[in-house]
């Protein structure tokens, strides 16, 4: 476990301080132990090298939001217009991580606007969270491959900022030099809904990348942003794979082929971003990864998505994008759900059952130390365990960072 080391100025004493005093005083729950998600059973043997290799190796999450949401899934709207994310520090010394793909408010940036994804609220939500990480000594912002290695060397948390779209940036394409200068090291093309990069999967019809959205991706490329297309469109994702000189990822989803949800990616784009050098993340956030066989969502369900990915594309072209957060996942989905209309799936979602968490795989602090044990447990070697955990992650990495603007 890390030392937490959290100055009385970060956001989870942000009502304190007297500037901004128009801070609600949301109530939190515990970051840990809110309910009684399960630990993977192993034996005493099998937990010692399961935190060797914790300790061992750089363990990457690909897609996480490592805040905390308020008790109440009723003050969602309230707290995400307050514009003050309140980052889970304790929560994330237990997590087993050492560096987080931190993907910040994304849609649910409502401080303006309603709708979302607003380019103001874009910089206010970047500004505050990074305001806050220089109030404590925790958590480092990651900007280039050497920050990743540093943070593991000096037993810290490296955060690489992370956006779903780029929806914020409208038609102006030198916003992405601006996102990058404010950290940005990570951007969807696409969320949900189609922008002017091309179609999200909620969309009925999906045309693909758009000329402005094949100029976004080369920017994208020259600055040394990995891109994401979690939440684009089939045909937009393949376009997207095609467009770019350098790996791309699925950070966060699962194979449609075992739940046959737009949120699912098809074999043929799992396959072509694998061919291309890219990664699939497996996703964990309640009622996604569900299979047929473990209709109920667990660390089960999402398990059975990495070995169908690992079995299609291999084990070097798999990780992690757990995709949770510190409090009530499932109220949080159902509070935005009609704030943040996404329109109608192309493919209504199968019946399933409905869960209040994703037992196993809750939150931040259990994800990786669980996963680590189920692939323990299930007889994998050391060296596919590492690789799926933040070796892949660095690869792919490597051919994008610290690129040299042109």
């Amino acid at each position: 476990m890390k030392t937490t080391g959290i100055s009385p100025y970060g956001y989870r004493s942000y009502q304190y301080l007297e500037p901004g005093t128009d801070f609600p005083e949301f109530e939190f729950p515990p970051e840990t132990g809110r309910v009684p998600s399960r630990q993977v059973a192993v034996s005493d043997s099998e937990e010692a090298r399961v935190q060797r290799l914790l300790d061992r190796e750089l363990v990457i999450s690909l897609h996480d939001h490592p805040t905390r949401r308020p008790d109440e899934a009723a003050a969602a709207i309230a707290y995400r217009r307050a514009g003050r994310d309140v980052t889970g520090y304790a929560g994330l010394s237990q997590s087993g991580m050492d560096v987080v793909f931190d993907n910040l408010m994304n849609g649910s940036n409502i401080i303006t606007s309603s709708a979302g994804w607003k380019w103001t609220d874009t910089i206010h939500d970047l500004g505050m969270r990074l305001s806050d990480f220089a109030h404590q000594d925790l958590v480092v912002p990651a900007y280039r491959l050497s920050d990743l290695h540093q943070v593991k060397r000096d037993g810290k948390i490296g955060v690489v900022l992370c956006l779903e779209a780029v929806t914020a940036i409208e038609n102006e394409i030198d916003r992405l030099d601006v996102l990058y200068g404010l950290g940005i090291r990570s951007a969807g093309l696409v969320y949900s809904q189609g922008n002017q990069v091309g179609a999200g999967l909620a969309e009925p019809s999906d045309a693909g990348l758009t000329n402005f959205g094949r100029r976004v991706v080369r920017r994208l490329n020259q600055l040394g942003v990995l891109i994401d297309v979690s939440h684009a469109g089939d045909r937009t994702s393949l376009d997207a794979i095609e467009a770019s000189d350098v790996p791309i990822v699925i950070s966060h989803a699962g194979a449609r082929a075992l739940w046959p949800t737009d949120r699912m990616k098809p074999d043929d784009v799992i396959r072509e971003c694998a061919a291309a050098g890219g990664l699939i993340g497996i996703e964990a956030a309640p009622h996604t990864t569900l299979t047929r066989d473990h209709p109920r969502h667990s660390i089960e369900s999402v398990m059975q998505h990495f070995e169908y990915c690992t079995e299609l594309v291999g084990i070097d072209h798999v990780t992690f994008g757990p995709d949770t957060n510190f409090g009530d996942h499932v109220g949080w989905h159902k509070a935005f759900s009609t704030q943040l209309a996404m329109g109608e799936r192309s493919r209504p979602e199968p019946e399933h059952e409905g869960v209040p968490y994703v037992d196993g795989i809750e939150n931040p602090a259990e994800a990786f130390p669980n996963i680590v044990r189920w692939l323990v447990s299930h007889g994998y070697g050391d060296d596919d365990i590492a690789k799926v955990i933040g070796r892949n992650t660095l690869r792919v990495l490597a051919q994008i960072w610290d690129r040299k603007a042109a």
